[in-house]
């Protein structure tokens, strides 16, 4: 099975090592960023199964980077989840949601339930790409078929035409 790999964005590496603990495994590549350009910069040069995003943070904060993931045709299906300390208020979830997260994690973090939801898109990444695997596999299949198809109305129309010519 192919690693997987997991963005981790946080400008406290305090929080990086924290979260590296929590989700280690051999079956995951866990890279970090430390702040939103190294973040977008690392998306535009390798496939994320799954980003998990600091909401506050210098110079670009998570909003700002998940906008701008969301404009991106190439990293822009890539899921989010924010990871916060600020308040559990409506309007920052809302905002959250509306700049392209899929979920949220509140500090302090409980493992089971990054655990838990991080497992939960891993699955449906590996599902996704099984999916893309089988359809491109279908895709060929048919476009061979196809081509068989094309060559053996030739070769009829060939033989056609060579009787009616006797």
């Amino acid at each position: 099975m192919e690693k997987q790999n997991i963005l981790m964005v946080d400008d406290r590496p305090e929080n990086l090592v924290a979260l590296d603990a929590l989700l280690d495994s051999p079956e995951r590549n866990l890279i970090k960023a430390f702040s939103g350009n190294e973040a977008l910069m690392l998306m535009l040069k390798h496939s994320f199964a799954l980003v998990l995003l600091d909401v506050q943070m210098p110079r670009m904060d998570g909003f700002e980077v998940a906008e701008l993931m969301r404009s991106n045709k190439k990293i822009q299906k890539i899921p989010i989840i924010f990871v916060t300390a600020i308040s559990k208020e409506d309007k920052y979830v809302f905002k959250g949601y509306e700049c392209g997260a899929v979920d949220y994690l509140f500090k302090p973090i409980e493992p089971l339930v990054i655990r838990s939801k991080v497992n939960f898109f891993l699955d449906l990444d590996r599902s996704k790409r099984d999916l893309e695997a089988k359809l491109e596999a279908s895709r060929r299949s048919e476009q061979e078929f196809v081509e068989m198809l094309k060559k053996t109305e030739i070769g009829d129309m060939d033989s056609l035409k060579e009787m009616t010519r006797m």
